[in-house]
């Protein structure tokens, strides 16, 4: 009597999950690249928190001028009076005037790579 073979052995279906997982090892990492993400999402957070050290720079100097920092230019952000630890390595800030009183944007430059750019808010006192 002839018997007919019904599903895959064991070992063939060994060797599809073995091709499979190399086939995953190897092409995933060229498809996903987090690094990308991670700089834009690093350079976002760094403005985030120079855009806040300026609100509270602006309060603290406001009730004192011997507290907080001058700011006239976007540039003076990165001092480690108003950021603690000044601005990180690798960050550059656009310089533009800032008037007393008056919030302007500045741009946060990550050198990277990849080179980002994120905007953030600084408003000028005395």
């Amino acid at each position: 009597m002839k018997q007919v073979q019904r599903g895959f052995t064991l070992i063939e279906l060994v060797m599809v999950i073995v091709i499979l997982g190399v086939l995953a090892a190897v092409a995933v990492p060229k498809f996903v690249d987090l690094r990308g993400d991670a700089v834009t999402a690093s350079t976002q957070g760094v403005a985030g928190a120079l855009s806040s050290a300026a609100a509270i720079n602006y309060g603290a100097r406001s009730i004192s001028t011997s507290k907080g920092a001058a700011v006239s230019n976007c540039t003076d952000m990165s001092s480690s009076t108003i950021m603690q630890g000044g601005l990180p390595s690798g960050y550059s800030i656009t310089a533009a005037a800032v008037g007393v009183g008056v919030s302007v944007t500045c741009t946060l430059t990550n050198a990277g790579p990849p080179s980002t750019t994120a905007t953030f808010t600084a408003i000028g006192i005395l």
